[in-house]
Parts: C-alpha cells; sequence; structure tokens
C-alpha cells in the first residue's frame, strides 16, 4: 500500500513537471512536442481550444479502450496522470508562471526551448514507467499495437507516429521548417533521456571468473555483496587443468568492491560484460550490500 502511494505521489510529481515544462519552454517557443500532446498543442495554437481540454477528449476514450484490451492498473495511472496534467496546467496557468518562460526577442531561446523540455520530459517518463503509467495518447496506441503484435517495438511505433506530428507542425506553424526541426530535437532528447534512465535503473554487470579458489571467493560474494555465483567446471586449455567458472551478476554500485575482492587472488582472471536488463529474481544491493528498497509500485509491469 505504501509503495502505491508513494507511486501516485510520484505520479502527481511528474505531472507538475510536464505542466511547468509547457508553460516555459513548449509554448513560448511555438512547436508541437511529441505525442498526442504534440497534436492538442497545435490546436490550441490555431483555434486557442485549450490543451487542458484537448487531452482529456482524447485521452480519456483511449485510457478506457487500452483498460479493456491491455492493462487496467495501467490505464488507470496513465488516466490519473492525464487529470492532473491538465489540472496543474489550469493551476500554472492561473498563477502566471507564463512570465518566467525561457523566451527572448532575439529567438535566442527556440534551440534551448525544445533541449531543456526534451530533457525533463524524459526524465518524467522515466518516472511514469516505474510507477507503471503512461504519459497517454500515442503511448495508448502503441500499447493497443504492441498488444496485438508483441514483436513490434514499442519506440518504434512511437518514432513514426511522432514523426507525422513532426510533418503536420509544418502546416500548422506557418509552412516553417523550424517548428518541425524543433518537434525532432525535442523527441530526439525525450527518447534519449528517457531510455537512458530506465536502461540504468534496469542495468547491471555479469562476471565471469576463472579461478582455483571458488568457494572463498563466493563466499566473499554472497557476505559482502549478497550476491550468490553459479560455478561451472572448465579446463583450461594451455596446460589442461580443471578450473572453476563462478558465474555472477551484481549492481553497477558494487562494481569496483567486486574488483576488490578478485584482486586478493592473484591466480584469478575475470571478464566483465555489461548487462542491459535483468529479469527475475534479482535484488538490488548498495556497493555496502544493503538492500536497495524499491519506493514505487511497477503495476503490472504493462509498461516494461
Amino acid at each position: 500500500m505504501v509503495k502505491i502511494i508513494c507511486s501516485y505521489i510520484a505520479i502527481f510529481f511528474a505531472a507538475l513537471l510536464t505542466a511547468v515544462t509547457y508553460e516555459m519552454f513548449v509554448f513560448p517557443n511555438h512547436f508541437a512536442p511529441a505525442g498526442i500532446n504534440g497534436i492538442c498543442t497545435m490546436v490550441q495554437y490555431v483555434s486557442g481550444f485549450h490543451l487542458g481540454y484537448m487531452s482529456l477528449l482524447i485521452n480519456i476514450p483511449l485510457a478506457l479502450w487500452c483498460l479493456f484490451k491491455v492493462s487496467r492498473p495501467m490505464s488507470i495511472r496513465s488516466l490519473v496522470f492525464i487529470c492532473f496534467v491538465s489540472i496543474c496546467l489550469f493551476a500554472t496557468e492561473a498563477l502566471g508562471i507564463q512570465s518566467l518562460a525561457y523566451s527572448t526577442n532575439t529567438g535566442t531561446s527556440t534551440l534551448l526551448g525544445p533541449i531543456i523540455g526534451g530533457i525533463i520530459m524524459g526524465y518524467v517518463y522515466y518516472i511514469l514507467c516505474s510507477c507503471g503509467s503512461y504519459s497517454g495518447g500515442i503511448d495508448f496506441v502503441s500499447a493497443i499495437i504492441r498488444h496485438k503484435n508483441p514483436s513490434i517495438r514499442f519506440f518504434r511505433v512511437t518514432f513514426w507516429l511522432n514523426c507525422l506530428i513532426a510533418g503536420a507542425s509544418y502546416f500548422v506553424y506557418g509552412k516553417q521548417i523550424e517548428p518541425v526541426l524543433l518537434c525532432i530535437l525535442y523527441c530526439f532528447f525525450n527518447t534519449t533521456v528517457g531510455s537512458y534512465l530506465m536502461q540504468k535503473n534496469r542495468a547491471g554487470i555479469a562476471f565471469q571468473i576463472i579461478t582455483d579458489r571458488p568457494e572463498e571467493i563466493s563466499k566473499e560474494l554472497i557476505v559482502r555483496l549478497r550476491h550468490s555465483a553459479t560455478m561451472l567446471q572448465g579446463r583450461g586449455m594451455y596446460h589442461g587443468d580443471i578450473v572453476s567458472v563462478l558465474f555472477c551478476v551484481v549492481n553497477r554500485e558494487q562494481q569496483h568492491a567486486l574488483c576488490e575482492i578478485l584482486q586478493k587472488y592473484p591466480q584469478t582472471f575475470a571478464v566483465e560484460i555489461p548487462v542491459t536488463k535483468i529479469l527475475g529474481n534479482f535484488h538490488h544491493f548498495s556497493k555496502n550490500g544493503e538492500e536497495i528498497p524499491e519506493w514505487l509500485d511497477a503495476g503490472d509491469l504493462k509498461t516494461e
């Protein structure tokens, strides 16, 4: 229950960051961001119809569709995020935060707007995925497509849908190429930062340790790092000696500590292999072997 409460607090924080980013970096620089909100931004630019209302009109039906077709927890949390974003947009606008927007008469902010906005929204996306939520819009469409065809990569679907939005912005913003380039720049930083943070959180380091002291090394791994190892038998082809091969996966924070352990055994040889994603029963520990608690609830992992 505590994790679920923390997840909804994090979702609200992500919604507030989204609203502030739009008011300070997106709207003043006249470009369409990624996703359905990019369409809503263009509609707001042309007609004055507020993004907060437009986002709800588009996302609520998509959320209900995902609720019955894909995932109930993911859809509910995503819908809560969408509602929070609309509320925060109205609130930040009423507080006059747009007066702090990064915009200049000389146009020097046109590049910094999508860069900073994309970086912040990449972090927002990481928070949402950690909470088992999506940002709505194109994420819902991609989830539905992937549900029917799991072999399709999520980011590939999102990329092509965002390309359509970038192309449409050319006609909306006075047939100028600059809004298209700003949209692409925003999408690049959004995707890059979001992907990096998600991979870093799931990553680890695998070690293949060739040694004649497997018991001593395994004991130190268990006591100091609280990770075990799998032992295999091998034969060194130079002398033909029987050796043991330990396979162990640790957190990135524990990489230096494991190297310190191996330095105690001069006849030991190890290979270090980066691991981009770990599945199954794997706990996260600090470099001192203390378990790192999970504060957020990832739902049913449909956002993986």
